[in-house]
């Protein structure tokens, strides 16, 4: 009895999964036919207008450069001290004018007019020396005349002019290495401008070459732009920029004025110079960013929006039988044309219909349907 159970029990298992078998199939089956109808039934077109396409067209692209980098005042300058002291008369602050030979501060100048004196009577002596060797010499030449002394007296005498005279040359030139030294005492602007920065105060011990002021001339603004190596040859003296100034909402223009010849290490980037309109708001060390004008090339292009990215080659959606064709083709240089950006194309005949990059990807193959007038 138990084994005829059994055997029961293993048919009905068997018989539903059979069954279950067969269900899968009968439904994979029906989704089969539905994806073959669905396939089968044409797709609706999608409909353009005639703002959704534009056209490959031979324009005069106007070719920039991107540059950047931060105003310079061309002449600047920092006023040091000399000689060492205690810095005396400086009351100029930051933001004052100043002129080129203008007295801006002084340094204690007791030291150097007490050694300018010694100085001067360190010649005083020696110039008395050599009075007296002079005399010596007269008086032997004489006495070797007569025939009273030798002629190595008279040589010894000479001598002893000789040196006295460069004795007294040396002290000489002592007294106006000491008058030089008081003179820059007095520290003077070497250019007219602003003070930028007041980097002593009175009463401070200031050494050789420390700095006590910065002056920068604002009347003439430069900006130095750093321009990848390749770009060098586009790069001509006379080329007109036009510039956003940072904390400006007016744009302000500049001309190429100079450009390095050498290559920088690091970046390997070309400095090019260029000078700016007088405007009224720039000051020395504002960023600046803008556009360099650097030719203009005819050539076959297409709005930078409509080319394509997504895949490892450029492509642009096409209009071809009134179906989207996918058409991969070579890009050139990019310019602007009223206001918009181009890029030259290499690939597509002229007057070409193109989708514009705001319609989006489309399934290549797709029919369209320019409404309002025929493709």
């Amino acid at each position: 009895m138990r084994q005829v159970v059994k055997w029961l029990v293993a048919v009905l298992v068997i018989a539903g999964l059979a069954y279950g078998a067969n269900r899968i199939f009968d439904q994979r089956k029906a989704q089969q036919q539905q994806t073959a109808q669905a396939a089968a039934r044409p797709e609706p077109a999608i409909d353009l207008v005639a703002a959704d396409l534009v056209q490959v067209q031979t324009r005069a692209l106007t070719q920039r450069l991107a540059v950047s980098g931060t105003l310079k005042a061309t002449q600047s300058a920092f006023i040091k001290a000399k000689v060492a002291g205690e810095l005396q008369d400086l009351t100029l602050r930051e933001g004052d004018i100043v002129r080129a030979g203008q007295i801006v501060a002084r340094v204690d100048a007791t030291d150097s007019q007490a050694r300018l004196r010694q100085a001067q009577q360190q010649a005083q002596a020696a110039q008395v020396q050599v009075e007296i060797a002079q005399r010596s010499v007269d008086n032997n030449r004489a006495l070797v005349e007569q025939g009273f002394i030798s002629k190595f007296a008279l040589d010894s005498a000479s001598a002893s002019l000789a040196s006295a005279q460069a004795n007294y040359r040396a002290a000489v030139a002592g007294g106006d290495v000491i008058s030089k030294q008081l003179q820059d005492t007095v520290l003077r602007a070497p250019i007219s401008g602003q003070v930028a920065q007041r980097l002593a105060q009175n009463g401070e011990r200031i050494g050789v070459d420390g700095r006590v002021l910065e002056l920068v001339d604002i009347s003439r603004l430069e900006l130095e732009a750093s321009l990848a190596a390749a770009d060098a040859s586009l790069l001509q003296v006379g080329q007109v920029a036009e510039l956003q100034i940072e904390g400006s909402s007016t744009p302000v223009r500049a001309t190429v004025v100079r450009i390095n010849p050498t290559v920088v290490a690091g970046s390997r980037s070309v400095l090019a110079y260029l000078a700016l309109a007088p405007s009224p708001g720039l000051r020395h060390g504002l960023f600046a960013q803008g556009t360099l004008v650097v030719g203009t090339r005819e050539s076959l292009s297409l709005p930078v929006s409509a080319v394509r990215n997504d895949r490892p080659r450029p492509y642009v959606q096409i209009v071809r039988d009134n179906k989207v064709v996918h058409q991969a083709l070579d890009l050139g240089m990019q310019g602007e044309v009223d206001g918009q950006w181009m890029v030259a194309v290499q690939g597509l005949p002229e007057k070409t219909p193109v989708i514009a990059g705001s319609v989006g990807r489309l399934r290549e193959g797709t029919a369209v349907k320019l409404v309002g007038s025929p493709l």
